[in-house]
């Protein structure tokens, strides 16, 4: 059972926006509904200044593709909706449609975990038109987020160096459904673990977790909500103490651990939550030391990210396991990921792709036509050299592309893997998803190569630009009146 029918019981196909039913019910009343098509889905820029993005939500939104259908209670309340003129939005017949959806068609979609570069597919989703343009909405909805959550994870658990990063963001969450995808997408990105015990039973992320201030404020003194917290749960003692006074919290936290010891348990750790970090976690491990807690844990929360972890690293604190909120959970200080999905081309009556693009006056928007796909060439050992986003239907591909001076020449036949791998065809998945742990590794390796690469080329192939300038020409000319912003298409 996948984690959508865990939390929902089943795919929500009501997980959408109202004018993907409306443009479907009117491919439905139109007679267009059945024309192949085939969308993309990619984002514009890469989060924080990274780069590049780690490829999240992936198997979910696979998930939902072969999982989604209305439900009798979905279609009876989309037949309650009114048009302006007060009567039924949607005809019988569409409702009818809905309760038999199914979808049919192809998906393809990089490897979850995967780095891709702006403007290049992440998924690549081709069928019906009505079928593929009813996914959009929610297809974005389970990429968008855990794209721009791995990522940040990444990045916080690359400044960590190794140390164990855990997830504590539950509480700061933008609600039910952000937590949960926040908690997966973290442990890609490569956290250690979460707080969020439901992730826990969904995905099996390993869960984690201390003691807040409440425990210490419930008792007349500290060193009493220590001693009662030990006696509970002896193994799993990380005491928190910045509740009155951090120096005070040490020593009390001190004497708690002495007495575990003389009961032949050991105190794990100590957590810090506010103040100097590194000036008093540098405090905390001397007298830790000379009480001789050599093992003992610092552990920091705080309102961290990578830039507090990388500047509390260089300072020497002496803290060893991090766990991050607000920052983690909530991506900042970028919002949101500009993931979009647009229409790419329409099979015509007589097979041929019919491209489309979406022009624009915002530099950036401009979207490029065909049936896109990414090779990754790579040397003799496997290891990536370059990207080449190149168009499948394309009568002729040049295996060359550049950005500025530079320039790239390939073979088609040099070492690649081509990133879009099948993962839905007919309507069916291809494949079991891979464990949660693989994807976790394979992210992983993923940021960790490229992140070291800030200048690794990902280029455009030259035929696949020509394409796109002269679409753009000719709808440039087709739509003199401006409106620069209108899609259109012609045959190719």
């Amino acid at each position: 059972m996948s984690a959508i029918e865990k939390l929902y019981g089943h795919a929500p196909a009501l997980l959408t926006d109202l004018y993907q039913l409306t443009m479907a019910y009117a491919h439905w009343a139109g007679g267009t509904g059945q024309r192949e098509a085939v969308f993309h889905l990619f984002y514009r820029q890469a989060p924080f200044d990274n780069g590049f993005a780690l490829a999240t939500g992936v198997q979910t939104a696979i998930d939902y593709v072969t999982e989604m259908r209305f439900t009798d209670e979905d279609v009876a309340y989309l037949a309650t909706l009114k048009d302006n003129a007060g009567g039924p939005l949607f005809d019988s017949g569409f409702l009818d449609y809905l309760r038999d959806f199914a979808f049919s068609g192809e998906v393809h979609a990089v490897p979850e975990g995967t780095a891709v570069f702006p403007h290049q597919p992440m998924l690549r989703v081709c069928g019906p038109i009505i079928e593929a343009q009813l996914l959009e909405t929610a297809l974005l909805n389970l990429m968008n987020f855990p794209t721009l959550v791995a990522t940040k994870a990444a990045r916080i658990a690359h400044a960590a160096g190794g140390d164990p990063v855990l997830d504590f963001g539950l509480r700061k969450a933008q609600g039910i459904d952000g937590g949960v995808s926040a908690a997966r997408a973290a442990y890609i990105g490569g956290c250690a673990g979460t707080s969020n015990v439901l992730a826990g039973r969904l995905f099996g992320v390993p869960v984690s977790g201390t003691h807040a201030h409440g425990w210490v404020m419930a008792f007349d003194e500290e060193i009493d909500a220590f001693d009662a917290y030990a006696r509970a749960l002896p193994n799993n003692c990380v005491f928190l103490v910045d509740t009155y006074n951090t120096v005070e919290g040490i020593e009390n936290a001190i004497r708690a651990g002495e007495k575990l010891r003389a009961n032949g348990y050991d105190m794990a750790g100590i957590r810090l939550d506010s103040g100097d970090l590194a000036q008093l976690s540098r405090r905390a491990r001397r007298r830790l030391d000379a009480a001789g807690f050599h093992h003992t844990k610092i552990a920091a929360s705080s309102s961290l990210d990578e830039s507090v972890i990388a500047d509390l690293k260089a300072r020497g604190a002496p803290i060893v396991l991090w766990g991050v909120g607000t920052k983690l959970i909530t991506a900042q200080p970028d919002a949101a990921l500009d993931g979009v999905y647009k229409l790419g081309a329409i099979r015509e009556d007589s097979g041929r792709w019919s491209y489309r693009m979406k022009m624009s006056d915002t530099p950036g928007k401009l979207t490029r036509p065909g049936l896109q796909q990414v090779r990754r060439f790579t040397d003799t050992s496997g290891e990536p050299v370059a990207d080449l986003l190149f168009d499948e239907a394309s009568w002729s591909t040049a295996w060359a592309g550049g950005v500025a001076e530079y320039e790239r020449h390939f073979a088609a036949d040099d070492p690649h893997v081509d990133l879009l791998k099948p993962m839905v065809r007919d309507g069916v998945r291809l494949e079991a998803a891979p464990a949660l742990s693989t994807i976790r590794d394979y992210a992983q390796s993923q940021f960790a190569y490229f992140a070291a690469r800030p200048n690794y080329p990902a280029l455009i192939d030259h035929y696949l630009d020509e394409s796109t300038d002269a679409l753009r020409d000719w709808l440039a000319w087709r739509h003199t009146d401006g409106a620069s912003f209108r899609e259109g298409g012609t045959d190719a």
